[in-house]
């Protein structure tokens, strides 16, 4: 199988049932697009992909005179999953276009740099409100998931606390 950046978040959401990328979507917006973004654009041309190598069923299921197709792992899409979660690549990559700013802050005048310093806190300060409130619905998320969620808040405690910490320490050896 040919396996590009959606597929494992595409047959992961559909091993906990089926879903229209439409609700795919949702999904990520709530979930991994804190660490694993997917776009529509990506979502519904990898769903057709995976229909027609027999990893997922689609099915049309129009709601509201839309047009809505649902779409559900076969067993073996089941099989992809587990082959991607058991496989032996572990690559930790993340794309994180405020620090890549901050790399190339050095073109900016020094108080325009400290201001992408002062976003990226920013950042971390609203992405800990969203992951905050996530935290607190009533509930209990599977394992793993509340696992991920633990790390996401952590992250941001500690994004934010550095931000703080470089910001004063640019700011005094300005100073000096």
């Amino acid at each position: 199988m040919k396996t590009t950046a959606v597929t494992p978040v595409v047959l992961g959401l559909l091993a906990h049932g089926p879903r229209s990328g439409y609700d795919i979507k949702t999904v990520v917006d709530r979930s991994t697009r804190f660490f694993w973004a997917a776009s529509y654009g990506q979502i519904y041309p990898e769903l057709r992909r995976l229909e027609r190598e027999g990893l997922v069923e689609g099915e049309q299921a129009p709601r509201g005179g839309r047009d809505r197709r649902v779409y559900k792992l076969t067993p073996a899409g089941k099989e992809a999953l587990v082959e991607w979660l058991l496989g032996d690549s572990v690559t930790i990559e993340l794309r994180d276009e405020s620090l890549l700013r901050l790399f190339f802050a050095d073109a900016l005048p020094h108080e325009q740099a400290l201001l992408l310093l002062e976003g990226r806190k920013r950042g971390h300060t609203e992405y800990l409100q969203i992951l905050r409130a996530i935290d607190a619905r009533p509930g209990a998320d599977p394992t793993f998931v509340d696992l991920v969620l633990r790390w996401g808040i952590e992250f941001n405690e500690w994004g934010a606390r550095w931000c703080e910490e470089q910001l004063k320490r640019l700011r005094a050896k300005t100073a000096a």
